[in-house]
Order: C-alpha cells, then sequence, then structure tokens
C-alpha cells in the first residue's frame, strides 16, 4: 500500500462571543440562547468523523424574522453563522472551526400550505421529510426525496440530498420550486416561485441548493409534490458477484426500464442489517428493486429485471407487494449506516460517496474492491446504483492513527478514480470540510474561482458557514 497520508482533523476553540452579541440575544431570545457547553458540544459535532468543532453559542430561531435578527447582528460584530437543523451530515457542515453562533432551525418546523391540485408544498426549512408525508397522508401525494435520515428539509436542499428514489424523482436539485432565503447581511430574498418552470434570469434556486449554507440560510422551501403510483412492488435479488449485480443494474437502466429505486448492497452490508434490524436477508451482494406506475406496467418493468437478474446469475428474487412488507425491506436498508457501525463497537464512519455514469460503474466498484483487500478496516459498499451512485462505510477508530491513515487513503483512491471517470466526490453527501481539496481536481480552477467571486459578492466578511466548500488558496 502507498504511503499513508496524515488522518483529517479540525480544529476546536472555546465561547468567545462579543458581549454586545451575547447581551442581545439574551434579551430577545431568553432561553432559546445559550452558550452551555453541552450544547454547544451538541451542535458542534455531526455523523463524521471530523473532530468535534464547538460553535461560541447557539440561537434557536422560530421565524425567518428572527434569522434576519441574529444575522443582521452578526454581520454587524463579524461573528459566523453556521445554519444548523439536525446533524447528520457526514462531512463536517454544521461545525464550526471558526467559532460563531450555530443557528438552530429545528423549531422552524410549520407547514406552511399544501397545494394539492398544483402539486406542492411550501414548508419551513425544519420540517423533516417524515413530517411533510404525515401530513400528505389522505391527499393521494408524497415527497420522494429520502437520504436515510429523517432530516430536515432546508439541510436536505442545503446539501443537494438524494437518496434511494433519486433514479426515478431526482434530487433536491430537481424538487425544490422557491425558497426564501437570508443574506449574509440581513436582507431577505425570494428566489423562484409555484410556476413548475421559468425562463426569467439567473437560476437563484439552484445556486442556493448545495451552497451548504454558506451563500444564504433558506427558511423557507416551496417543493414538488407527486401522486403516489397506482401500483408499487418491491423486490429482492441476490447474485454471486458484485459484477453481476453492477451488470444487472447497468443493463436495467440501458433498456430504459423505469426504476423507482435500485439499490446495491454488499455481503458485509447484509451481515451488519441482519444483525441490527433483526432480518434474514441472504449475506451476498444483493439488489433492493422498486416499481412504480399502473398493475400492468410494474408487472412488465418486474418481468424484464426479473430476466436480466436471470441471465447475470441472479437468484432468489423475492417479492414484496404488502405495504408493511416494503415499508420493513426499505427500513432495513436505511438503517444499513447505523447496522454498519455496530460491527466495530465504538467506532466511527469515515465516509465516502461518488458518482460516476453508469457505463462506469461496474469498473469503479471493481477496482475499488480490490483497495478494500489492501486495507485491515472493515469497509462495507453500498449505494444508489441506479444513478451510479455508491458508498463505502469505513470503519474506524479515531484514536487509532492506521485506522484513519487507511481511511484517508482509500477515500482518496475512489474518489480520484470517480473524478478520473468523469464521475463526482460526492453523489450527495456534500463537500462540508472533508472533500474541499477534490473540488478543483473536479471542476478546474477556473470554476473554483468563480465559486469563489460568488461567495465574495454574497458575503463579503465570510461569515456564512466558513471554511465550508471552498478549498484554502
Amino acid at each position: 500500500m502507498p504511503p499513508l497520508p496524515s488522518p483529517v482533523s479540525s480544529p476546536n476553540r472555546a465561547a468567545d462571543l462579543p458581549d454586545p452579541v451575547r447581551r442581545k440575544l439574551a434579551d430577545h431570545f431568553g432561553q432559546r440562547f445559550s452558550c452551555g457547553d453541552s450544547i454547544r458540544l451538541q451542535h458542534g459535532r455531526d455523523e463524521s468523523v471530523h473532530e468535534p468543532a464547538l460553535p461560541d453559542g447557539i440561537v434557536m430561531a422560530h421565524s425567518t424574522g428572527e434569522v434576519v435578527l441574529v444575522i443582521g447582528l452578526c454581520a454587524q460584530h463579524g461573528v459566523p453563522v453556521i445554519a444548523y437543523g439536525v446533524g447528520s451530515s457526514v462531512e463536517g457542515h454544521v461545525l464550526a472551526p471558526s467559532g460563531g453562533i450555530s443557528l438552530d432551525l429545528s423549531g422552524m418546523n410549520r407547514i406552511v400550505a399544501i397545494h394539492a391540485d398544483d402539486g406542492d408544498a411550501v414548508v419551513e426549512a425544519g420540517v423533516t421529510r417524515k413530517q411533510l408525508n404525515d401530513a400528505l397522508k389522505g391527499s393521494g401525494l408524497f415527497f420522494p426525496i429520502d437520504p436515510g435520515a429523517d432530516a430536515t428539509l432546508g439541510g436536505m436542499a442545503a446539501t443537494r440530498a438524494s437518496g434511494t428514489n433519486a433514479v426515478r424523482y431526482g434530487t433536491m436539485r430537481d424538487n425544490v420550486l422557491a425558497t426564501t432565503t437570508v443574506l449574509a447581511d440581513g436582507r431577505v430574498m425570494k428566489t423562484g416561485g409555484r410556476a413548475r418552470k421559468s425562463s426569467a434570469g439567473y437560476d437563484l434556486t439552484r445556486l442556493l441548493v448545495g451552497s451548504e449554507g454558506t451563500l444564504g440560510i433558506m427558511t423557507e422551501l416551496t417543493l414538488k409534490l407527486y401522486p403516489i403510483p397506482e401500483a408499487i412492488s418491491a423486490a429482492v435479488c441476490t447474485f454471486p458477484s458484485i459484477d453481476s449485480a453492477v451488470q444487472t443494474v447497468i443493463q436495467t437502466i440501458q433498456l430504459g426500464v423505469p426504476m423507482a429505486r435500485i439499490e446495491l448492497l454488499d455481503a458485509l452490508s447484509l451481515r451488519a442489517i441482519n444483525l441490527f434490524s433483526k432480518t434474514t436477508l441472504a449475506e451476498a451482494p444483493t439488489l433492493f428493486f422498486e416499481f412504480h406506475g399502473s398493475p400492468t406496467g410494474v408487472n412488465e418493468q418486474a418481468q424484464t429485471v426479473q430476466a436480466i437478474a436471470g441471465e447475470l446469475g441472479g437468484t432468489h428474487f423475492a417479492w414484496a407487494t404488502r405495504p408493511e412488507d416494503r415499508s420493513r425491506l426499505w427500513q432495513a436498508r436505511h438503517d444499513a449506516y447505523f447496522a454498519c457501525l455496530q460491527l466495530k463497537p465504538g467506532c466511527r464512519c469515515f465516509p465516502t460517496d461518488v458518482c460516476v455514469p453508469i457505463s462506469r460503474l461496474a469498473e469503479c466498484i471493481a477496482a475499488t474492491n480490490e483497495d478494500i483487500v489492501r486495507v485491515n478496516i472493515p469497509i462495507a459498499l453500498f449505494g444508489h446504483v441506479g444513478d451510479g451512485n455508491f458508498h463505502l462505510v469505513v470503519l474506524v477508530d479515531r484514536d487509532n492513527p492506521r485506522d484513519m491513515a487507511e481511511a484517508a487513503w482509500i477515500s482518496e483512491r475512489v474518489v480520484e478514480r470517480a473524478i478520473a471517470m468523469e464521475g463526482t466526490c460526492t453523489g450527495e453527501h456534500g463537500i462540508g470540510l472533508g472533500k474541499r481539496k477534490y473540488l478543483v481536481p473536479e471542476h478546474g480552477a477556473v470554476a473554483v474561482d468563480i465559486m469563489r467571486a460568488l461567495k465574495t459578492a454574497l458575503d463579503p466578511q465570510n461569515l456564512l458557514n466558513p471554511g465550508k466548500i471552498l478549498p484554502g488558496r
């Protein structure tokens, strides 16, 4: 194995807010403002492998007006502001390496309006995806983006989240119609609208979606909704190898079968899921499928995929047509990340997720598996392979330098390979702190200079989530 790089880390600091900021926040927010150590620690870490980096104070905002107050005050005194949802990010997005205020939006959890006739909903940033879908029950509509964790919709928009349904319904980029956003100087900007298309001006909504809170803080979102399919069927199929499973995915997509979900899990992932979720799935390379449409269409799709899988060695094609069986199956898939953590108690996950053109997927995964056998740490592989996206769950002891070095090495290998294949260093996790160094190799220096210019234009003091996305000069 090549020389091992240094482990990832990020600095910490003690609470240190200017007195005018502290006093005004305390006067306005009362108990919703805190500088206590425990709540600072809660907001200064996430699901990433990075060391905690604590903010100087926490504000629990309940309205766009309160966000305006906080940002305006912080802009006046040069205090950084980091938006916070539920802390489920995995690339250090919510850490505060420069201190400042962690602006918790989870209390902004009102569903403002549901327009069933138009297929859209207006929600505050702290509404979670499950909360929205619960509110949609009985309407015949649902919101399909499901990134495993019950994340806030504001956080999902900020990181351009996707999930298992992305192969059919797209990502947050495709499903945010409009935003209400507070800019770094405290101004409130409305972007987009409820119309399904527009040719009017720059697409500021798409600029904000995926900006990870570095250009503005979204406080309200207008989201697309979709009709619940007339028929839904899920299936599980095991394969003799990862390659045969991936080839099934590639042929299915190239044939134009309109899949709703295609998920790949390797044997280690299935072992973890069985232990964690008390399932009895075969511990072999496996594909989870889901088909949406009319009863006739779903049946035709399933027969086509079953035939493809059979030709490539797929066996034990098992169906889940009852809603409770489908829910149990997909809950097990969503539990995969936390299930894998239990394989090495006390460990942290050094995650990486890449996305490549579908024709390069088998090659990328095969080369990645060759790297996996060269290290000594447990690594599970699963992903949303219907759109070329897969994850490595690399289990490490954060205090073990060799674990961290091996994890950094394999992460770098898979990212560089994906970029060389005209893919991306992150299909859905985002850049945060962890992947800033890959932005120039992926997009080029000119594009990154333009990103810096946009950041400077919208946030000249560099107060909104500083240190994230853009690499150091």
